[in-house]
């Protein structure tokens, strides 16, 4: 399997793009896209209770693909981000993205914000067992005891969920599509840094907006099979949410883009975490959500988790700059 993965991300090395060091420029950029995204998020979960999942995912990818497509053109990369000599790579990716985007908005849709957002927190631990298995990449014991750690926190998050043998609430279905997101997300990751190594940043990303916007369409003719899932008309205020689910989740992906341009990964990365913060912020505001003690301890165990794993990660000089750059996670 790790044969045939590498195998399809074969090709000559990309291109790296203009960079500079300016770790407090880099830091706002990736604190101003943890906020478009969850200004993506809190309208998406709004109109998620009359809009079908299919429809909402390809708002995101079509809209979303108007503010990445205007950042090529800037930057005169326009030409070079549609072309590709790996298109089943690319297509891969999407179709990778697209299930992680449909598993994690569907969990948003079903648990409160917080909690949602502490399982999306398992995807860098997932990574890294996913680069043990499918890059043959060598994680020792300190990134293990981290992951195993970590692993521990998601389920301190999902005992509320799960507990009382309510495995057939809709909290529990939640719960379970979001660790669902989580690894669809972190094997994105994975494919991601294999096109790194042959394909430009602004190519990997135009690509899966588009690809991933033709996949969520033909959720249209099928949403009529399956009930509750028919696409609607959307009403003016409907309307709007959808265009800011798609221009915040684009304008967030161009900011966390830039981000990468200014700091290396190692130094970006922990900020991930300030989405806890938004969260509980946002879901105690707009959808009047207090978070279970059990899920601020499980978030807190798996935050300094992700934190070890990625200083660890420094330490040993593996850089995660590309594919966190080029990565659409399945929140933005």
């Amino acid at each position: 399997m790790t044969l045939g993965l590498r195998s399809r991300f074969s090709g000559p090395p990309a291109p790296t793009g203009m960079t500079r060091q300016a770790p407090l420029l880099g830091i706002a950029l990736k604190l101003a896209a943890s906020i478009a995204f969850y200004i993506m998020l809190t309208a998406l979960k709004i109109a998620a209770e009359t809009v079908p999942m299919g429809q909402l995912v390809f708002a995101r990818s079509f809209i979303g693909l108007f503010p990445v497509l205007l950042m090529v053109a800037m930057r005169r990369e326009l030409g070079l981000a549609i072309r590709t000599r790996n298109p089943v790579g690319h297509l891969t990716r999407a179709a990778v993205g697209l299930t992680a985007m449909v598993f994690s908005f569907t969990a948003l849709h079903l648990l409160p914000l917080p909690d949602a957002t502490a399982i999306g927190f398992a995807t860098p631990l997932m990574v890294v067992v996913l680069s043990y298995f499918l890059l043959g990449e060598t994680v020792r014991i300190y990134r293990w005891s981290a992951v195993g750690v970590g692993f521990f926190g998601i389920l301190v998050v999902l005992s509320p969920h799960l507990g009382e043998g309510r495995y057939d609430s809709s909290a529990s279905i939640g719960a379970l599509l979001g660790v669902l997101g989580a690894a669809f997300a972190a094997l994105a990751m994975i494919t991601v840094r294999k096109l790194c190594e042959t394909e430009r940043t602004s190519t990997i990303v135009t690509w899966f907006s588009g690809a991933s916007s033709v996949l969520a369409l033909l959720t249209w003719p099928l949403g009529s099979l399956v009930p509750g899932q028919a696409w609607v008309v959307p009403d003016a205020g409907t309307g709007w949410l959808l265009l800011l689910i798609g221009l915040a989740g684009g304008v967030g992906q161009i900011l966390l883009t830039q981000s990468y341009r200014f700091a290396e990964a190692s130094t970006i990365a922990p900020f991930d975490y300030v989405n806890m913060l938004w969260a509980i912020i946002i879901g105690w505001v707009v959808f009047s959500d207090v978070p279970e003690t059990a899920v601020v301890a499980g978030a807190l165990i798996v935050t300094a988790a992700g934190v070890f794993v990625i200083f660890r990660e420094r330490r040993l000089g593996l850089d995660r700059t590309k594919d966190r750059r080029a990565s659409s996670p399945s929140k933005s």
